[in-house]
């Protein structure tokens, strides 16, 4: 199959097939981009939210009592011991102790990242939607060529 920069104005002068197998490639690279914009979009959130928790937190006097979550929905009751330090996962089920400006810090620049990515993969998405968009044209074009004329009676 043709790559897409190699694709542009030459798509006219191809088969249906081929034309359609762009089509459908374009469009699933499109949907996977959009997931993959959605996943930014979803980390990016919650370390915003993580950012203002630290914050939060940092305001708070040590022995302050607090509901420490456990899940979504689970609570329990704790005190607050060291608002000093944080403990930061950094993937993999790993985590590494931060004083509590490091860990706003690691929060600012992972948004700072994903927001790079994801202005990146915008850009992506809207040429693969220009390609999908300009084949599913030629197609019709084609298609329409190719469709019998009905008698006129």
């Amino acid at each position: 199959m043709a790559s897409a920069s190699s694709v542009g104005g030459g798509m006219e002068k191809m088969s249906v097939e081929q034309v359609k197998a762009i089509k459908e490639q374009a469009d699933l690279e499109v949907n996977l981009l959009q997931d993959s914009l959605n996943n930014i979009r979803t980390a990016t959130a919650r370390l915003q939210n993580a950012s203002i928790a630290l914050h939060d937190l940092s305001l708070r006097p040590q022995g302050k009592k607090m509901l420490v979550p456990l899940t979504a929905s689970l609570y329990v009751p704790g005190t607050l011991d060291d608002a000093h330090k944080v403990l930061v996962d950094i993937g993999t089920g790993y985590f590494v102790e931060k004083a509590m400006a490091e860990g706003k810090d690691y929060c600012e620049r992972k948004i700072i990242l994903l927001k790079s990515n994801f202005d990146q993969l915008v850009e992506v998405a809207s040429k693969k939607k220009a390609i999908a968009d300009e084949a599913g044209a030629i197609l019709q074009a084609k298609l329409k060529q190719l469709a019998p004329t009905s008698p006129t009676t």
